[in-house]
């Protein structure tokens, strides 16, 4: 006596094997409450042996699945990189238990005590930043490549970094030539050809960085449009504004 199949109804076994098993002799397939099974009369059957497994089935883990908070803050997970080790409700209530066991002055100076700590790794990630430490860097900017680029462009004197100031200031006179109509286009067409500019040297500098890139580093598997926004993004931004922090100054020579 074997078993067929556990879970489907014996009439939809019945329509779904009768014609496979038409070619057999003496074979029978009897019913009953739990399941259906196929009792060979003669030996021609291709039967499976109930003791043995099936190929679908999955063992017991031995454990229940975990929720997806508790698998996200798994170790080694991609999410445990930007997933606090506890939960909010949990470092709440471990906070509530610390609380009351302390009395008023030792909450105060705890919470003291830790708002420093927090100020002071807080100080330490952007120093490290800001000198370009990779273990403080920010994905966009880790890597030789990134590194050279940034080099490349904190050498050197662009219009682009002009970019923001001029917003502001095309923001402020586009407001006030609402009220002047025979200023307006004046003000429209220079402020297009501006921006054509700026446009045309981000194109440069970016063409100029992949090329110099490729150059040094023959074997990068960094794209051209990746380097050429990211040379243009640092350039747009003002010198004393930028992270990492220069490291070389105006007319050094970058090799």
């Amino acid at each position: 006596m074997t078993t067929l199949h556990d879970f489907v109804s014996c009439d939809v076994i019945a329509k779904i094997t009768l014609p496979f098993y038409s070619h057999f002799r003496n074979v029978k397939i009897l019913s009953c409450r739990r399941r259906c099974r196929l009792y060979p009369i003669s030996g021609y059957a291709m039967l499976v042996n109930s003791s043995q497994p099936s190929k679908a089935y999955t063992p017991k883990k031995g454990h229940a699945t975990p929720k997806r908070n508790a698998a996200q803050r798994k170790e080694g997970s991609f999410e445990a990189r930007f997933t606090p080790a506890e939960s909010y409700s949990e470092a709440r209530k471990k906070r509530k238990e610390l609380k009351a066991s302390m009395s008023k002055e030792e909450w105060k100076q705890y919470k003291a005590d830790a708002k420093a700590a927090q100020k002071a790794r807080r100080q330490a990630a952007q120093r490290g930043m800001d000198e370009g430490d990779p273990r403080y860097l920010l994905e966009r900017d880790k890597g030789p490549e990134r590194a050279f680029v940034r080099d490349l462009v904190d050498s050197g004197r662009y219009l682009n970094t002009m970019v923001m100031p001029f917003a502001l200031i095309l923001l402020i006179l586009l407001t006030i030539a609402t009220r002047y109509p025979t200023v307006s286009p004046i003000l429209s067409l220079t402020s297009m050809v501006i921006m054509l500019i700026f446009f045309i040297e981000a194109v440069i500098l970016g063409r100029k960085a992949h090329r110099l890139v490729k150059e040094k580093f023959p074997n990068t598997t960094e794209r051209g449009t990746s380097i050429g926004f990211y040379a243009f993004g640092r350039a747009s931004q003002p010198r004393r504004w930028r992270t990492p922090k220069p490291r070389v100054k105006v007319g050094d020579q970058v090799a």
